[in-house]
């Protein structure tokens, strides 16, 4: 099973944990939250992060959600991804940015899926969950 672990500005990760667990009665197994509080070290956060990633691992890969894109959690995030294995993670990481509830949803819906195809769904979800609500929407 794939791994999940979202990292965002406090307290948007451990929210987004409270959310799964009140939507589906219970915390699923191998997901974690590491919120990353304002003017914490990088090199902490990095540490934080890299041991959730490790916590959740199953060698079925981990998918990493971020918050914002070009902030701390997320280029913490991506400098996991991007050395890795050099650091002693045993799976693939991809790291998605812009979470949202509907992504979180789809990701623990689909966690069963390989990690390539759980992204993917991930993203088709978190862009499916952004309407405009009382206006006619195109879909694409």
């Amino acid at each position: 099973m794939t791994g999940i672990v979202i990292v965002a500005h406090t307290p948007v990760a451990s929210a987004m944990l409270g959310f799964i667990e009140h939507t589906f009665g219970d915390l699923p197994e191998r997901i974690r939250a590491v919120d990353i509080p304002p003017h914490e070290d990088i090199k902490v956060s990095f540490e934080r992060v890299l041991e959730a990633a490790n916590g959740v691992n199953t060698g079925k890969g981990v998918l990493i959600l971020t918050d914002v894109m070009g902030a701390t959690p997320a280029n913490v995030a991506s400098k996991i991804e991007s050395v890795g294995h050099s650091i002693g993670l045993t799976s693939q990481v991809i790291v998605l940015t812009g979470l949202n509830l509907p992504m979180l949803m789809r990701c623990v819906s689909n966690r069963g899926e390989q990690l390539e195809e759980l992204a993917h769904k991930a993203l088709v979800g978190g862009q499916h969950g952004i309407l405009r609500l009382g206006a006619k929407v195109d879909q694409e």
